[in-house]
């Protein structure tokens, strides 16, 4: 398997000199569903930002399938997808609007496009409401619609922040049986969640962040060690 993500002894500090991130280092390989797991910051946002180019750094390094966030960042960002925590949008668009523009951004063909628009929006069964408004669209509606829109392109590296948050339970299935399907298929998942129990039977690793460190950065089995994740986590969290 290949390295999709690395993180090199990242930081991230704010004005107050608090660090958000500090010395960050894990791996994602290819067909890794990788949960990030940690309590209200913690530094998962602030480190999956800073992985997607939201959020500048200087400390530590991040490459993505070998390029340089910082000193590349158009060749990472053309096999990455993300999906933040509160999706933004475009909403004088349509959701059928929207989904093309992003096809455009990503140079997919008219025919790849029509099928992966037309099967992900089945699946999510939001089909019928393409032709609408994003403005009309309820909060779990355009999650929806973010999702779609990252998978368009089948990126190598997929990152999540808080997937699940705001879907209903048959959206939330799909999405897993997404991501699964797609790990079968060599792209990497990294994503943070609070949800331990959906964790626990989704991710084959698991990176634990506890105040901008990392207490633990592997395979589920080895954090675990025959207890529940939650069991295992309360206990790091010490």
């Amino acid at each position: 398997m290949n390295t999709i993500l690395e993180i090199k002894n990242y930081s991230k500090a704010y004005g107050n000199g608090k660090k958000a991130a500090d010395g960050v280092s894990l791996n994602v390989m290819s067909g890794d569903i990788y949960g990030f797991i940690g309590h209200n910051g913690a530094g998962k946002s602030t480190t999956i930002r800073a992985v997607v180019g939201v959020l500048d750094f200087s400390d530590g390094e991040i490459l993505i399938d070998g390029h340089s966030v910082r000193d590349d960042p158009m060749a990472c960002k053309r096999v990455t997808a993300y999906i933040p925590d509160n999706p933004d949008l475009y909403e004088k668009l349509t959701g059928f609007q929207y989904l093309n523009f992003v096809a455009d951004v990503f140079e997919i063909g008219a025919s790849e496009r029509e099928t992966r628009i037309r099967r992900y929006a089945d699946l999510f069964e939001i089909t019928d409401a393409l032709g609408s408004l994003i403005s009309s669209y309820s909060h779990g509606m355009k999650q929806k619609v973010a999702i779609i829109s990252a998978l368009i392109h089948e990126p190598k590296l997929l990152v999540l922040d808080e997937p699940f948050v705001g879907l209903d339970p048959k959206a939330t299935f799909t999405l897993k049986e997404i991501m699964r399907e797609m790990c079968r298929k060599g792209t990497a998942v990294f994503f943070s969640t609070h949800v331990l129990d959906v964790a626990e039977k989704l991710c084959n690793k698991v990176a634990i962040i506890r105040q901008g460190r990392i207490l633990f950065a592997g395979t589920m089995e080895e954090f675990t060690e025959g207890h529940s994740l939650e069991e295992a986590f309360l206990e790091a969290d010490k």
